[in-house]
């Protein structure tokens, strides 16, 4: 028989049937509760319903109802609870989840991918082509997307526009976007293949770029003019007119030359040694260094707390376009400052007798297979020794006619 009113509120400290399985338990300190007792399978157990200032008396009365039907069907209240508890959290994370995964849209994924790998990055410039080239192509089209909802399509809409036109920037958009969705992969962001996959994705629905890029080659000087070019660029004045000059001589990059610091020269060797951290390659390079240009570095003024060749403003390296500024002034419009190492090439092909091998070690190529090189322990120091003092002997000579 159910508990009144007045014995609910007058009861001991102890537990109280109130009928049904239903008891309420009264604690030393007052406190009341309600407790549903039953036993299944053999076993006695109970279940807390909730304290009588938020359970009132008939919710008890229903819910030990309910939970006695469950016990006659053969459930466990308790197990039944738990699993329902475990569906809840489920069901929660599920949706923490897919809220992580809208959140997670394209560019700040990307924006973050950057940051990550830039200190393995070897200059500003490259990460500077990452974050321009996604945020010129590829975040108007995906940039607010959820990286997880990204798909074959989208990937058409950023490369179709630029494929045909600016195919080598478009090679290298659709590579940095998978790259991006990878990361997303690995990070739990995203599910399923990579949309920007080229093998077996999206090579059947795009020509391949050799199909439709135009080989575009740096201009460069005719060999045969550049003596008359050498004697106007050695009467220039200015950091970056020396700088150029040293370029030719050593048919470097103009990265390397700019960055050259006075700690990577062995003048008593004559060798610069460029560290692997600014070959394109990612190798060291030796240069060796012929009488005119040995004669070039002691021209050079040595500035203290300052390192480098040839320092610009406020003693920082000059800028990238400091030496095609100085075609520009001398009114060259048929060569680049990076077309002088075609000149070289040309040069040694037509007028010298230097192994091929021998000129492609020089201008820092990459020679044979990754087999062959690992193999290769020499680098023909002494022999393109010989070929940089005749290339600066011929920049010093009249030119021969066409």
């Amino acid at each position: 028989m159910a508990l009144t009113v007045i014995e609910i509120r007058n009861a001991k400290t102890g537990v109280h049937a109130d009928g049904g399985g239903l008891y309420l338990c009264v604690k030393s300190g007052g406190t009341k509760s309600w407790i549903f007792r039953y036993q299944l399978a053999g076993r006695r157990r109970e279940m807390g319903l909730g304290s009588l200032g938020i359970v009132q008396p008939t919710e008890a009365r229903a819910e030990a109802a309910r939970l006695k039907a469950l016990v006659k069907q053969g459930v466990d209240p308790l197990d039944a609870k738990e699993a329902h508890r475990a569906d809840l959290e489920q069901i929660e994370r599920a949706e923490r989840q897919e809220q992580r995964l809208q959140g997670a849209t394209f560019s700040p994924v990307a924006d973050s991918y950057i940051a990550s790998q830039e200190a393995g990055w070897r200059n500003a410039k490259h990460r500077q082509q990452w974050t321009n080239t996604l945020k010129t192509y590829a975040y108007p089209v995906i940039g607010a997307l959820p990286v997880n909802s990204i798909t074959t399509e989208h990937m058409l809409a950023v490369l179709e526009p630029i494929w045909s036109t600016k195919s080598e920037t478009a090679g290298r958009v659709r590579m940095r976007m998978e790259t991006v969705l990878n990361a997303a992969k690995v990070m739990g962001l995203r599910q399923g293949d990579n949309p920007a996959l080229w093998r077996g994705g999206l090579e059947a629905l795009l020509p391949r770029l050799s199909k439709v890029q135009k080989v575009r080659h740096h201009p460069a000087m005719d060999w045969r003019a550049t003596p008359v070019f050498f004697a106007d660029l050695t009467d220039q004045d200015g950091m970056g007119a020396r700088a150029l000059r040293f370029a030719i001589l050593t048919a470097a990059r103009s990265g390397e030359v700019r960055m050259a610091n006075w700690l990577e020269f062995d003048l008593d060797a004559r060798l610069w040694t460029v560290p692997a951290t600014r070959m394109k390659a990612g190798r060291a390079h030796r240069v060796p260094l012929s009488d005119a240009a040995m004669a070039l570095l002691s021209e050079l003024p040595k500035i203290i707390d300052c390192d480098l060749l040839f320092p610009g403003l406020r003693n920082q390296p000059l800028s990238d376009m400091s030496l095609s500024a100085v075609l520009k002034r001398m009114k060259i419009n048929n060569a680049t400052v990076h077309g002088f190492r075609s000149s070289f090439r040309d040069w040694a092909a037509e007028i010298t007798n230097y192994h091929p091998e021998t000129v492609e070690i020089a201008l820092a190529h990459s020679v044979g297979s990754k087999t062959e090189r690992s193999y290769r322990r020499e680098d023909q120091l002494d022999k393109r020794r010989l070929l940089m003092e005749e290339w600066a002997l011929w920049l010093k000579t009249k030119p021969v006619a066409k």
